[in-house]
């Protein structure tokens, strides 16, 4: 599978070799890859299968025909956004490092423009201060209260969060401007 275009050609087709080609030598490192979620490995492996899926949908609709990425690594990002949508609905939590490493994740798994703007706003992620990354991945990702946020930041006041979400969710939407 060295050839990225050549494979997105031959997906488009849904050509059964090249798709189990693909499937077969991704499943080993996605089924490890997932195992750190703690989910059963029927429901991994269904994740996988959809995500294999989707992959193969979106080369159809042209989706990925200027993939930045290994169609692998864009695999494991609809795998991984899956995961996430699995653990979100059985309320299971997960690393916050995990949310700095999300690449390719989107509802629609790789609508264009909202790669690009996945893109960025990752980058910009990692260009803001510490705090500013804890305030909104706390209350963005881990879908935290400004109390609890407050508690577990040590802010005197929710007034001060609140300015500082305020301050962070600016520099952010600026840092994205800039790329």
């Amino acid at each position: 599978m060295n050839n990225p275009e050549h494979v997105i050609a031959l997906l488009k087709k849904e050509d059964e070799r090249t798709v189990r080609k693909l499937y077969d030598e991704n499943k080993k490192g996605f089924l490890i890859f997932a195992n750190r979620y703690n989910l059963n490995s029927e429901d991994v492996l269904d994740i996988y299968q959809d995500a294999v899926i989707a992959l193969i949908e979106n080369a159809k609709k042209g989706k990925i025909d200027a993939l930045q990425s290994s169609i692998s690594t864009y695999l494991f990002g609809i795998g991984k956004f899956m995961i996430f949508q699995k653990l979100k609905k059985e309320k299971k939590t997960f690393s916050k490092d995990d949310f700095s490493n999300l690449e390719y994740v989107d509802e629609d798994y790789n609508e264009e423009e909202n790669n690009i703007q996945i893109i960025l706003l990752q980058k910009a992620l990692n260009k803001i201060g510490g705090q500013c990354k804890k305030v909104l991945q706390l209350f963005y990702y881990e879908e935290k209260n400004l109390d609890e946020i407050q508690e577990e930041l040590g802010y005197s006041s929710k007034d001060v969060l609140k300015s500082q979400k305020s301050r962070c969710l600016k520099q952010l939407k600026d840092l994205t401007k800039e790329n």
